[in-house]
């Protein structure tokens, strides 16, 4: 599920074509799409675009890529404003993923004290899920996250709700979240919405459902079930009233945020400016077309309808600018808007795919908001063709490269 070069080829040879594209599809579906058709799949530079629709000639600074942020070891206010004259801060990332030991030395090689001499303001990061598998690499992360931030915010993701690791520890999924939100709560982690600065920030919780899909299947080809090419179906344990093939998974965690309804009020009454963050999509117009995914069936895992309803809400007389949602889960780096709200993925992603996608890594954590939000497009591979090029959702015709794919493990047969 990102924005670069297809995944390796595997060196065995399963004995049918679906063995083989689940093989393709594992990991959560990672390696779901290359590059859109207007683009070489080349780890090549991209300038950066400015306001009006220039371009940021190579090699010229760009502000919101800092790395990094200060690490106060306080606890910030219920609502933290920064001294006149200081500048307030918000850094974005999603899928961590510190399972992984390069990700983890990634989180621990964030500098410890960015923004040094700009005054007494505040630097915060919000976390779109995805951290880690087990309770305690979550903890682990979250901890030296908050050691380099004077603010974390986060919300969960499937992976952060994984038992296959934890040893029974957790009767179920849910269990496991209530676990979760303690942990955030010992170590100063947000999970309610409140001010930064001048910036509201709102956390959504959210979960996929299947109805969110509303375009064209892809039936020229043969590929695994969701049940076999998800591991969410396998992983998570979920009450008996709950189920992978229905809505109530996604309307169970919706419901969550009614319990921070009066907190979201008054954030909205507070701030002309407000960021929103979930883990899962909230529009299928975030992912690729069908069409362009190794994996075709992605979109039946990836958002929720209620999140996006939620969120619209939220940011209804939200103008100009003024509207930000930051999502994770499809490893698809993106940044556009869409009816007057700016939709981003910024994540760190597998190791694997780090490699193979041109925006690298220098640029995460990416820096949104600095004392007002970075108007500044960033630049992402997926996310700039469809700024360019209108979806088609009724086109079920494979892309080239989607194409070649499966008829490579089709001439085996």
């Amino acid at each position: 599920m990102t924005p670069h070069l297809p995944a390796a080829a595997s060196s065995s040879s399963p004995s049918t074509t679906t063995s083989r594209a689940a093989a393709a599809a594992h990991h959560h579906l990672l390696g779901a799409a290359a590059g859109p058709p207007s683009s070489p799949h080349h780890r090549r530079r991209r300038r950066r675009r400015v306001p009006g629709g220039g371009l940021r000639p190579r090699g010229a600074p760009v502000r919101c890529c800092a790395a990094a942020a200060p690490a106060p070891q306080a606890a910030v206010p219920a609502r933290a404003r920064a001294a006149p004259g200081a500048t307030t801060r918000v850094f974005v990332v999603s899928d961590l993923h510190t399972d992984y030991p390069e990700n983890m030395d990634w989180v621990r090689r964030l500098p410890a004290e960015v923004g040094a001499g700009e005054g007494a303001g505040v630097d915060a990061l919000v976390v779109a899920g995805d951290v880690a598998e087990t309770r305690d690499n979550f903890a682990r992360t979250m901890e030296v996250l908050r050691g380099r931030f004077g603010a974390v915010f986060y919300v969960p993701g499937n992976h952060d709700l994984w038992l296959r690791r934890e040893g029974g520890r957790y009767m179920d999924s849910l269990e496991k979240l209530t676990a979760l939100l303690d942990a955030c709560s010992e170590l100063g982690v947000d999970t309610g919405p409140r001010m930064i600065g001048d910036l509201g920030i709102i956390p959504l919780f959210s979960w996929y459902h299947k109805s969110f899909d509303k375009e064209k299947d892809v039936n020229s080809v043969r590929v695994p079930s969701l049940e076999m090419a998800c591991k969410d179906f396998h992983a998570c344990k979920w009450p008996s009233d709950l189920a992978n093939d229905d809505e109530s998974i996604a309307l169970y965690f919706d419901k969550l945020n009614d319990k921070n309804h009066d907190a979201i009020e008054e954030v909205k009454n507070s701030s002309k400016q407000i960021l929103t963050f979930s883990h899962f999509v909230p529009r299928q117009e975030l992912c690729p077309e069908k069409r362009m995914l190794y994996y075709p069936y992605l979109p039946k895992v990836i958002g929720s309808d209620f999140l996006e309803r939620r969120l619209r809400l939220i940011h209804s007389n939200r103008k100009d600018g003024a509207a930000c949602h930051v999502f994770g889960h499809t490893h698809f780096c993106w940044d556009s808007v869409v009816d007057e709200i700016r939709y981003i993925q910024a994540p760190l992603a597998y190791p694997r795919e780090r490699k193979r996608r041109m925006n690298s890594q220098g640029w995460l954590p990416f820096c949104v908001y600095r004392d007002g939000f970075n108007p500044e497009i960033y630049p992402a591979l997926w996310s700039d063709y469809y700024n360019k090029n209108k979806r088609e959702p009724e086109n079920t015709q494979l892309a080239p490269w989607v194409a070649r794919h499966f008829a490579k493990y089709h001439k085996f047969h």
